[in-house]
């Protein structure tokens, strides 16, 4: 558990991104944060210590990352995990057997997997909502009910939960909101401002930003939920190594520069393709027929790089896939390299195919992350790959 320097909160974004968090060393000057990496610490005698004892509870370049994270999200604590689910699961476990959760229909299918194989077993109970429609987060509540667990914008349909209402809901319960940022990055939304009580990310996707890292970072104001966090993280142990950390905070560095680039290619790829192939094939909230476009402008500084595409069938998806050349077939999103998927068959593969269809996923769904490339290359990649279709 570590806190921002206080000195962070007047800065913009793009300096906290360069500077929170971390100081030259006081040892060497050096500009960059040390990787510490190092399993434990000298101890001057019984008791008495520099902070650290072991590098699960706590490992100086992690603290760089949480704190330079945890300020770009406007919150107080920060922590890094070993992985997007590591950072998920340990969250769970603020929470115990016959509490319940109220969980956005279309998450993440490796969120959807640890909650509905996993969990259940050990007695959460969840209940999937369609969170376009705030009166079903309402309706699905109970007295048992610890949480409202959402991503905004979703993966993979890019559908939109109101956080500030969601936020209203679950206070009015006692429960608290808990959002997963991943897709829109703390530079185009900052959900703790709306009301949320804790912020993560999967940080292998933008804030790493170049594909290298796996791990995750969870952001929370409130210093009890903190104290039960950092908790949960240590006893876990599903903390991030100082080498992820230390790549992770050089990439946290150009985020603002990278997503405004993600930005305005997420953009134009999505006009292109809702011009090939129709308006309402696309799924991007930057478009003004996308049904929620109004709550995007409300509630986020732009749109993102991550556009949705329904092609009609998995042979016309397959077609697609195998004849792009910029963008390339692999599973992960938000790195500087553009990519492509089919969640039906790759990230949503573990959800089964009746529910798949039931939220929208089909086989002909492509979902591409536009990455910072020139944006005539990209368009042209997509022209020659629909062409024909």
């Amino acid at each position: 558990m570590t806190r921002i320097f206080p000195d962070d909160h007047g800065a913009g974004f793009s300096t906290r991104a360069v500077h929170a968090g971390q100081r030259p060393d006081p040892t060497t000057g050096a500009i960059m944060p040390p990787i510490y990496q190092t399993s434990t610490y000298a101890q001057e005698s019984l008791g008495v210590h520099k902070g650290y004892e072991y590098a699960r509870g706590k490992n100086p370049t992690r603290e760089c990352l949480e704190r330079n994270v945890a300020s770009l999200e406007g919150g107080q604590h920060g922590f890094a995990f070993s992985s997007g689910m590591g950072c998920v699961d340990s969250i769970m476990k603020l929470f115990k057997s016959g509490d319940h959760i109220v969980v956005g229909a279309n998450v993440y299918g490796g969120t959807f997997r640890l909650f509905d194989k996993i969990l259940q077993n050990f007695g959460f109970q969840f209940s999937w909502v369609d969170m376009r429609d705030s009166q079903r987060i309402a309706d699905a509540m109970r007295p048992n009910t610890v949480a409202v667990m959402l991503e905004t914008p979703t993966n993979p349909l890019m559908q939109l939960t109101d956080i500030a209402v969601a936020a209203q809901i679950a206070k009015k319960a006692s429960a608290i909101t808990i959002v997963d940022n991943t897709f829109a990055t703390p530079y185009l939304q900052n959900p703790l401002q709306l009301g949320a009580d804790i912020v993560w990310h999967s940080s292998t996707k933008y804030l790493n930003g170049h594909s290298d890292v796996i791990g995750g970072v969870a952001v929370v104001n409130d210093d009890d939920l903190a104290k039960r966090l950092q908790f949960a993280l240590n006893s876990g142990g599903a903390v991030a190594g100082p080498m992820d950390s230390w790549l992770t905070l050089r990439g946290t560095k150009t985020l603002a520069l990278r997503v405004r680039q993600h930005d305005s290619n997420g953009r134009a790829a999505a006009a292109w393709l809702a011009n090939r192939v129709g308006e309402q094939q696309v799924f991007y909230p930057g478009l003004a027929t996308h049904p929620q476009h109004e709550l995007a402008k409300r509630q986020m500084r732009g749109f993102g790089g991550m556009v949705s595409v329904e092609t009609g069938s998995k042979e016309n998806a397959n077609q697609v896939v195998s004849r792009v050349k910029v963008f390339t077939l692999a599973e992960s999103l938000g790195g500087v390299e553009s990519l492509v998927c089919q969640p039906a068959g790759m990230t949503h593969a573990s959800i089964e195919p009746a529910r798949r269809l039931e939220i929208g996923i089909t086989d002909g769904l492509l979902r591409f992350s536009c990455g910072v490339e020139d944006v005539e290359d990209i368009i042209a990649d997509l022209e020659q790959a629909f062409q024909g279709l």
